[in-house]
């Protein structure tokens, strides 16, 4: 019947001028969030900065790069939408959220 109850051991000694443990885990801790911080949410939040920046800085006929991978002329932009000429006749409708680049002028007819 034994081997249903646990038996009871004692508990180690705490080491005289040891690191308090709770002391260890909030040392951990914050150090866990400085190095989310360094390299996570930092990066992140300079990248996003850099992207509304380019999409506050649009203008007609600049030309682009879309998340897509498609190359184009802006032909008309509003608030949340931009209109990109990818030939003479065709023109595409995209959120400014997903043009991922500005070109350098006559790229497009470098291609």
């Amino acid at each position: 019947m034994s081997f249903l109850i646990a038996t009871a051991e004692a508990a180690d000694a705490a080491a005289p001028g040891g690191l308090d443990p709770s002391m260890f885990n909030l040392i951990f801790l914050v150090g866990f969030g400085v190095i989310f911080y360094m390299f996570m949410w930092r990066p992140q939040a300079k990248r996003a900065k850099e992207h509304k920046a380019l999409l506050s800085g649009l203008s007609k006929g600049d030309e682009v790069i879309t998340a897509g991978g498609l190359i184009g002329k802006v032909a008309r932009l509003n608030d949340d939408y931009i209109v990109l000429s990818v030939n003479d006749t065709t023109e595409l409708t995209f959120q400014k959220t997903h043009v991922s680049a500005a070109l350098p002028k006559g790229t497009i007819k470098q291609i």
